[in-house]
């Protein structure tokens, strides 16, 4: 029987991530499962629960619940999470080895740069506030909204803050701009109805693809392949289910998190969801390499990862496809 705890993690209590998670060690099969409390992150695992797809591979998970990437590769280096599920932003993290990404979970397309009713391009940004949550994809799909302009971050005043600042500050009038995703931009769209849109992630699509991948720890992949794999093998089953299912899956998420049918539905709706197949023909055929070089390209003009390694040594496709 699945125990699910939730430790809800705030995204400013770095160091107390590993002890609300317990350093006990992970049992050979006993996972520790990180996620964080949306569509994308919960999804799969109220399928696998839903459809006892643990018990079918032999594990025993422990779950919980991060409100942010970066929160759970540190747990990952504390020896105190095994697998992860997170946005694109953090994916640079795999990229100076920190991690591993052992799978592509969905494509979203829900990032996007707003601005204040007044401004009504990139180039109005010049020299205006922008608000946004560093090494999110908030920030990546704004770099890349400026370079298509010809422009760069040092054009604009760049205001680092956390995504629920960003919000109240552009609601309230504080910042001229910002680069946020799905559901937030909703929630601002509540109190600036008029705001203008400027860049999405399909103006960049699929030269750049903003894909949320599971990650593990390095000690992982390399001392316990037998878990990696039937991790894995749970990953694949749920997403053919979510991609069959996906009415049934937006019920089962909206009971495993507890939160709003109609706004996880909005999520859901807006994602590429994959089938294990699919996956497994993007992965041999080089196409998940080739996002992540962009990615990787990106890292280095942002100056998050100077020298990022290639694809191959961080993402471990042929675990995947072999699962």
């Amino acid at each position: 029987m699945l125990t699910r705890r939730q430790f809800i993690v705030a995204a400013t209590a770095t160091a107390g991530a590993s002890t609300l998670i317990g350093q006990a060690a992970a049992q050979s099969m006993q996972p520790r499962i990180g996620y964080i409390a949306d569509f994308p992150g919960g999804s799969l695992f109220a399928i696998a629960q839903d459809q006892n797809l643990w018990q079918a591979e032999g594990l025993t998970p422990e779950l919980f619940v991060f409100t942010n990437g970066p929160l759970q590769v540190q747990a990952m280096d504390a020896g105190s999470l095994d697998f992860g599920s997170i946005g694109p932003g953090p994916i640079w993290l795999a990229a100076t080895g920190r991690i591993k990404i052992v799978a592509v979970n969905v494509v979203s397309f829900s990032d996007r740069v707003i601005t204040q009713p007044a401004i009504k391009s990139m180039e109005d940004l010049r020299g205006k506030k922008v608000g946004v949550t560093q090494g999110a994809s908030g920030e990546m799909i704004l770099r890349l909204g400026l370079e298509k302009a010809g422009m760069k971050i040092e054009d604009i005043d760049l205001i680092p803050m956390d995504p629920s600042t960003v919000v109240s500050a552009f609601a309230s009038g504080q910042i001229d701009g910002a680069g946020l995703w799905y559901p937030l931009v909703g929630t601002i769209k509540e109190r600036v109805p008029d705001l203008n849109e400027l860049v999405n992630n399909n103006d960049f699509y699929p030269d750049v693809s903003f894909f949320n991948p599971f990650i593990a720890s390095n000690s992982v992949v390399a001392d316990n392949s037998e878990m990696v794999q039937a991790y894995l093998r749970v990953l694949k089953k749920a997403m053919d289910y979510r991609v069959a299912n996906l009415e049934q899956t937006i019920d089962l998420t909206a009971a495993f998190l507890g939160a709003p049918r109609d706004a996880l539905a909005n999520v859901a709706h807006s994602l590429k969801l994959l089938t294990s197949q699919e996956l497994e023909t993007m992965t041999q055929d080089g196409t998940v390499n080739k996002w992540l070089t962009r990615f990787n390209q990106m890292f280095q003009a942002f100056g998050t990862a100077p020298n990022p390694l290639p694809p191959e040594q961080y993402y471990t496709g042929e675990l995947f496809v072999s699962a």
